[in-house]
């Protein structure tokens, strides 16, 4: 089955804000075999959107809206698809309810314009909004699927996980299971990577074999379909391995983890403890970890380190280090990771400095970045790093490689 995601809403054309939403049905999508082909955006206007709509529907079975079911004039979604497929909109008197609800306990008046988003396609399944007001919907008509669901992310996310896919995976339902896993690799391009699988990607077909590029890191999405569970995971163990067996090393995890997660679970089962001194990256390090549940187990804590005086007096950095070397230096990077672990008792001492740009710094080039990793009973070591990208890059991935280093680091005292 073929999907199309049509979002809804001229402040996306005019580049207000951005459309994550399709990014984020199309994940969702892929892990129960719907495949999408063709994004679509559309301002609010009825005309567009029926031209958008009748192009989808010769082209795709299932065809997802978000946005333009609000209280507004310029809230037109529902009616335009009601009037092309000539469905009447009825009032759902759980969702009115629902609404009512809300503007009595937040002690507003309801105006007589809300009441429009509680109206609905009849016929339609409803998708119930727990954190908004408009319910979303689903509909089928003739050989298409049609489903309706609400612009903001804070409401279409969750409703699209707990109704939308379970509605969707019920129609679609053949008897097959379809179970999916996402290999998450860091330290090697994408380019690379296929190159490395290119003639697995060739010979797929179940499974299926989906490279997705993300900042600083690839994943591939393996997706097999089979009427026995077991039997498809096991199709999935026999590609994994294939794929690992070239590319392994650079496999930091499965699904929904991240390199932070990733170095949580180190810390958390070896039981250490870390601190971080941060002048290139601004605390973007302790931010990451204190963003994962019991992040105070493992941070005793750490210093935004952004001017050569913090680094001398409050992180003791020698004052000849700074004048011979520079701060943007493996000899700063050192002692910055030592002295921060000692500062606050840590088993563990990571530092963060360089050049983010826009302008080079010490005669050192924009991106160049070093990183002090400090381990308890084990000689200090520093990774020297050219990162390309702009200044934000920059600086989120050279978090992204202080996880990694540090993952490594940790991996290896466990083996000796």
């Amino acid at each position: 089955m073929n999907a199309e995601i049509i979002a809804v809403g001229s402040e996306l054309l005019l580049g207000q804000i951005v459309n994550t939403n399709a990014r984020f049905i199309s994940q969702q999508l892929a892990g129960i075999g719907i495949n999408v082909y063709f994004h679509t955006v559309v301002g609010d206007n009825p005309d567009r959107l029926k031209s958008a709509l009748e192009i989808a529907e010769n082209r795709s079975q299932v065809i997802i809206f978000t946005g333009g079911l609000g209280p507004t004039k310029d809230d037109l979604t529902k009616e335009t698809i009601a009037k092309h497929l000539g469905k009447k909109l009825v009032m759902d008197d759980e969702a009115l309810a629902s609404i009512e609800s809300f503007f009595n306990k937040t002690n507003r008046v309801m105006t007589e314009n809300n009441r429009k988003q509680a109206l609905v396609l009849d016929g339609s399944y409803i998708l119930p909004n727990h954190h908004g007001m408009a319910p979303g919907m689903m509909l089928e008509a003739g050989s298409h699927i049609y489903m309706l669901l609400p612009g903001p992310p804070k409401e279409m996310e969750p409703m699209f996980s707990q109704f939308g896919i379970a509605a969707l995976s019920e129609k679609i339902n053949t008897g097959e299971k379809i179970v999916s896993r996402v290999l998450r690799y860091f330290g090697i391009g994408e380019a690379a990577l296929e190159t490395e699988i290119m003639d697995l990607i060739d010979q797929q077909s179940n499974p299926t074999i989906a490279p997705l590029a993300a900042d600083g890191e690839c994943t591939l999405r393996l997706t097999a379909k089979h009427k026995d569970y077991d039997t498809a995971i096991k199709m999935l163990d026999e590609v994994d391995l294939a794929i690992n067996s070239r590319v392994g090393q650079y496999c930091y995890g499965y699904d929904n983890t991240s390199l932070i997660s990733e170095l949580m679970k180190q810390l958390t089962g070896s039981n250490l403890t870390i601190a971080a001194a941060e002048s290139l990256t601004g605390g973007m390090f302790q931010q990451e970890l204190t963003r994962l549940p019991g992040a105070s187990s493992v941070l005793k804590g750490g210093v935004v380190c952004y001017t050569n005086e913090v680094k001398h007096q409050v992180l003791k950095v020698k004052q000849e280090t700074i004048e011979k070397y520079g701060v943007v230096s493996r000899e700063c990077a050192e002692e910055l990771a030592v002295n921060v672990a000692q500062l606050v008792a840590a088993d563990i001492g990571i530092s963060f400095t360089g050049v983010a740009g826009p302008a080079e710094l010490e005669e050192k080039p924009v991106g160049t970045v070093y990183m002090g990793i400090s381990i308890k009973g084990r000689a200090p070591i520093v990774k020297k790093l050219i990162i390309g990208g702009t200044r934000e890059a920059i600086r989120s991935r050279s978090v992204k490689w202080g996880c990694h280093h540090l993952i490594k680091q940790l991996q290896e005292s466990q083996k000796a």
